[in-house]
């Protein structure tokens, strides 16, 4: 089964029904496409979220649109992998932000994955498949 795990910008995105991703991630759901997101997304979009001065409006609407997703978790598996890339990535000299490291991390030993993400930092990590639905 695919899978495709949005980013923040995308999460952000689709639960606001922004631009073209929610349309391309329910033609993907309805392909038989699994649709969800990582752990420390969810964390950095309902911090983002509470500290919104809209925060009373959008809060359920952002705990009603997780409900709909696959929710992974940065688990034992994704911290290894985050290990080695870390390691790798600063090796090289290249520096990324741990949450985006993190996703990578998810969405890498999911297997069969792809982050939906506008962020270029992503698109660095080795071995990561990465589109952008947001462009």
């Amino acid at each position: 089964m695919k899978r495709y795990l949005l980013d923040s910008n995308a999460l952000n995105s689709y639960i606001f029904r922004r631009g073209a991703v929610h349309v391309r991630a329910t033609e993907r759901k309805n392909a038989g496409a699994a649709i969800g997101t990582g752990i420390p997304i969810v964390a950095e979009i309902l911090g983002g979220t509470l500290f919104s001065d809209s925060w009373k409006t959008n809060v359920p609407i952002v705990e009603r649109k997780l409900n709909l997703l696959r929710l992974w978790p940065f688990d034992l598996a994704a911290a290894r992998k985050y290990a080695h890339l870390y390691a790798e990535m600063r090796r090289k000299g290249d520096r990324i932000q741990s949450i985006d490291l993190m996703i990578a991390a998810i969405a890498l030993t999911l297997g069969n994955c792809t982050v939906v993400s506008s962020d270029s930092d992503l698109s660095r990590v080795p071995g990561l498949v990465v589109e952008n639905w947001v462009s």
